[in-house]
């Protein structure tokens, strides 16, 4: 847990100690003084500037007594007595914590009458997350929500970010982040911030994983003379990854088969040909799937001259269109 220090009121600095961070408290005249709020530290000693009037001292917390003069009243180890001079006196609280918050007194008796002098310690604790939610994977569609609960003092201001390319600003600023009908653009990482200006803000993040079934959003066909290599390509993006089918005239090809290879990747598939000859020119299937669903493609394997255009499962292959014998008959009408 980071330990902060605020100092509120413009007061004489008394004491600090490098990389050891110290309350640090008003000189006092012995007259009453305004409270000041004090962080919480590793330790909290308290002083009071007295004069040789003085007859008696004590150290008070509320109505407890911390000390009285040199001997100790309380049974807290971590109050100790720093100074009891004629000038000084002085404890310290080591290893302050939040119950040692509230009102500390410096009761003075002079010859004449009593005196106090007063300060106040708020004890400001450092945001801490101590329950988020855990990584999340859903199918969507669905609706989601998310938990990010933290501790302080003061009370720590929560907010939920979307970490995105396309995510602008935050989300939420609650501890709770609900997601109604959650898309597959809505997934990624969801980072919790929690701030109360003591330190600075803590941040944790969840991953959100959106399941949604297969979707081709390239099919490609190409043209390739008999005897050369030719590559049918087939794209698509799911969440699990998709796995990828070939078929032809219902019949699914298999790796292994003489001069084809299936080469497959998460997103991509590939059915190349090493060494084309007629019998492999026609129209192929891709069969993309995961546990939501599959989707397919047609693609076009074909000759010099003839063109495919292919969308998303639909296919179409145009002939020749051969120029010469066209030509002929346009010249024999015209005579």
């Amino acid at each position: 847990e980071h330990i902060g220090y605020k100092e509120v009121l413009s007061w004489k600095v008394w004491e600090t100690i490098s990389n050891q961070n110290h309350f640090l408290v008003p000189d006092s005249d012995g007259s009453p003084f305004s409270s000041g709020p004090w962080t919480h530290m590793s330790g909290f000693p308290s002083r009071c500037t007295i004069d040789n009037r003085v007859t008696r001292v004590a150290w008070l917390n509320r109505s407890t007594i911390l000390y009285a003069g040199n001997d100790k009243w309380c049974l807290d180890p971590r109050v100790v007595l720093l100074s009891n001079t004629q000038t000084q006196y002085s404890i310290e609280i080591q290893n302050v914590d939040v119950y040692d918050e509230g009102p500390y007194t410096c009761s003075v008796q002079t010859d004449n009458h009593p005196k106090t002098s007063r300060v106040h310690l708020i004890v400001q604790v450092s945001p801490k997350i101590v329950e988020i939610s855990s990584d999340i994977s859903i199918n969507e569609g669905n609706n989601i929500s998310l938990t990010c609960i933290a501790t302080g003092r003061p009370e720590p201001t929560v907010t939920w970010r979307h970490i995105s390319p396309k995510a602008v600003g935050f989300v939420s600023e609650d501890e709770y982040l609900e997601i109604q009908g959650i898309t597959r653009e809505q997934s990624g990482d969801y980072e919790c911030s929690a701030s109360n200006d003591v330190a600075a803000p803590v941040v944790r993040r969840v991953k959100v994983t959106v399941n949604y079934p297969p979707y081709i959003s390239e099919a490609k066909g190409t043209g390739v003379p008999v005897g050369q290599k030719g590559t049918l390509q087939c794209e698509a993006s799911a969440v699990p990854s998709a796995e990828f089918q070939w078929y032809k005239d219902d019949k699914r090809l298999v790796e292994g088969k003489k001069g084809v290879k299936v080469e497959n990747r998460p997103f991509l598939s590939k059915l190349i040909f090493f060494n084309v000859s007629e019998h492999d020119y026609g129209n192929y299937t891709c069969v993309a799937s995961n546990k939501l669903g599959h989707t397919n493609a047609s693609i076009t394997l074909f000759g010099p001259g003839a063109v495919s255009e292919v969308n998303n499962g639909t296919s179409r292959r145009a002939g020749c269109i051969w120029l010469l014998p066209l030509l002929v008959l346009h010249l024999l009408l015209k005579f």
